[in-house]
């Protein structure tokens, strides 16, 4: 009996409950015409507890279409732009939904207007803030003053608000402030001296310039000025072209500082491909992302390849055997009527300041010995009851982010106590270096905050949504690390700017990547390989479009560096970036994309360039009158 009345109390209280009860609607407040967008309908209680989902299907009306799966509605679809209200019913509840609804076409264009601005001023800063008030204004009922005023207190600031995101600001400023402190205190030129000491014959030379560029590998800046520089009156000395020289420089300088596990370049990257993950849901680590691109970065990592072979085999051709004939023969590191750029900037560098390599190694090893302990460290702590301690798990588990974080304020701590306690620097001197090095690195955070806020921008316009609807069917998602490589390659030639082509490409390419792999029916292995693959070919392409271009930063400064014409620095190196590049979509973004070994590719690119070296190249040191 007693049991019987509790159960007719409860279900009371229930019946009495439920008529408290209401239906959510969740949906985006803007959508595309014709574009499918998910809408998701809910039964909550008086204090908004979601309850059990009713076996009925509720009716919604205003839809031009839609498929029903249990309470959410997968491809809804309005035909029609302009203000749209849903009226959905489910028994006795009822609810509204506004929905916004514009032309597809306007989705993508605050990215191609931040492009179109870039090419045109090569302003990047400017382009990207453009492109961002282009989407607010889009997104807020086309108020070009809501527009302007949201572009800073709604994306710019949530960008930068991101737990995530702000560890990447502080990372890359406080890994900014140590290459700072180790570039005043000598410590870059120690690392090149020690170096430059096996540098006796134009082997030698060429050879320890390319080992420089690995050794002086934490930012690309420090690493062309400092070889430059150093290896200039060395090269000289050995009938070295001026040509060979800036080639090698800058060869060594991006293809490095964006491949390694650390450097001033990382926490920019990470932080793309974080908001490029984010975008798609993904739980994967940024940083594990970044680590699994490095086998892909065929570029970069052949070109590295090809500069040190070219080095050991004293080989050339095209233009640059020329220049390199006229040097060892004649003497003249600079052809008749060379212009040669001369260095304007300020690297931070004290030219009487003595070199010691323990000022520069020190801080370093620091980073990367705290950085792997911090990775190990998170990821043991946050291993579930169980789950076996194998090195994959640990380091998919890791908070890099942390670690990092950790890392770069110990290379920044060791970096100033050696400076003062050899007295290098003094404490002032020691702060200022480092206050000049987190200077440095302002407009690359400028840069990938806008980045970021664009990211954000485009997403809530679903450009991605609007592509993939264009190119679902037409396009074979296997071709898409290729199309990325050469897209991105052409945008860096004509802007110039390896960092501007990262942050306009990578938040439309991951999402795009991921839809057409998905709607194409591929395996998740698949899918995961192509999106791999996208991301490295926007960083790879990136690279070498910037290596190209003769209105690059890295290209004009190795110029400046290595004191030679900077035409005839772009003409002399533009024939061995081509092979590169030509050689690594084809035997590397290609196959890869259908499940081919990176590994392999590497390989098997090596082996070709090489083989083009020895078959097409001439010894240097051969009779002059022997064609080039």
């Amino acid at each position: 009996m007693q049991r019987l009345v509790l159960t007719l109390s409860l279900l009371m209280a229930a019946t009495s409950a439920f008529a408290q009860n209401s239906l959510v609607v969740e949906a985006p407040d803007l959508a595309l015409t014709g574009i499918p967008f998910e809408l998701t309908v809910r039964v909550v209680d008086a204090d908004g507890r979601a309850l059990p989902s009713p076996e009925a299907a509720p009716r919604i009306s205003g839809l031009s279409r839609g498929r029903f799966d249990g309470l959410t509605i997968s491809d809804a679809v309005l035909s029609e732009g302009g203000n749209h209200r849903l009226d959905v019913r489910l028994g006795d509840l009822s609810a509204t939904k506004e929905v916004r609804v514009i032309p597809g076409v306007l989705s993508i264009l605050p990215p191609l207007l931040a492009i179109g601005l870039a090419l045109v001023f090569r302003q990047v800063i400017v382009s990207l803030f453009a492109g961002i008030w282009l989407a607010a204004t889009f997104i807020y009922d086309y108020n070009i003053v809501t527009g302007f005023f949201t572009t800073l207190t709604r994306f710019v600031i949530d960008a930068v608000t991101t737990k995530s995101q702000a560890q990447i600001v502080v990372f890359s400023f406080l890994f900014g402030g140590m290459v700072g402190v180790i570039t005043r205190n000598g410590g870059a030129r120690g690392i090149a001296e020690l170096i430059t000491r096996y540098a006796k014959d134009a082997r030698g030379a060429q050879v320890s310039t390319m080992v420089m560029a690995i050794v002086i590998f934490f930012d690309d800046y420090a690493n062309v000025l400092v070889r430059g520089n150093l290896m200039r009156p060395i090269t000289d000395k050995l009938r070295v072209s001026r040509e060979k020289l800036a080639f090698l420089v800058d060869t060594g300088a991006a293809s490095v500082a964006s491949t390694v596990l650390v450097s001033t370049w990382i926490g920019y990257e990470v932080g793309l491909i974080d908001q490029g993950l984010a975008i798609i849901g993904s739980s994967e680590d940024a940083y594990t992302m970044f680590i699994r691109t490095i086998p892909y970065r065929f570029y970069p990592l052949l070109a590295l390849v090809f500069a040190f072979a070219i080095g050991f085999s004293d080989r050339d051709f095209g233009p640059m055997l020329k220049a390199e004939r006229r040097a060892r023969f004649e003497g003249k590191v600079m052809r008749d009527g060379a212009e040669p750029a001369t260095e304007t900037l300020d690297d931070d560098t004290d030219v009487d300041q003595p070199g010691s390599w323990v000022n520069g190694l020190a801080p370093i090893l620091t980073i990367l010995v705290v950085g792997l302990a911090g990775i190990y460290m998170t990821g043991r702590d946050a291993l579930a009851p169980g789950t076996p301690a194998t090195l994959s798990n640990i380091v998919s588990g890791s908070d890099s982010y942390e670690a990092l974080l950790w890392a770069s304020l110990s290379g920044c701590l060791v970096a100033i106590v050696l400076a003062v306690a050899r007295r290098v620097l003094s404490v002032t001197e020691a702060f200022g270096a480092w206050i000049a090095g987190l200077k440095s690195m302002m407009m690359a955070i400028v840069i990938l905050v806008l980045s970021w806020s664009i990211g954000a921008a485009t997403t809530e316009l679903h450009a991605a949504d609007y592509l993939v609807q264009i190119l679902e069917g037409a396009l074979n998602p296997a071709w898409l690390p290729a199309m990325t490589f050469v897209i991105a390659a052409a945008m860096a030639f004509s802007t110039g700017s390896s960092w501007a082509t990262m942050a306009i490409m990578m938040p439309l390419v991951i999402p795009l990547s991921s839809a057409l792999s998905i709607s194409a029916g591929l395996g998740a292995d698949r899918v995961d390989t192509i999106l791999v693959g996208v991301i490295s070919s926007v960083l790879a392409g990136s690279v070498f479009g910037d290596h190209c271009s003769p209105i690059s930063d890295t290209t004009i400064l190795s110029s400046m560096a290595s004191a030679t014409d900077h035409i005839d620095h772009v003409r002399t190196q533009l024939p061995y970036a081509l092979l590169v590049a030509v050689v690594g979509i084809l035997v590397g973004d290609i196959p890869t994309a259908y499940g081919f070994s990176p590994w392999l590719s590497l390989l098997i690119g090596s082996v070709i360039l090489i083989a083009v070296l020895f078959v097409y190249g001439k010894p240097v040191g051969a009779p002059k009158g022997e064609p080039a």
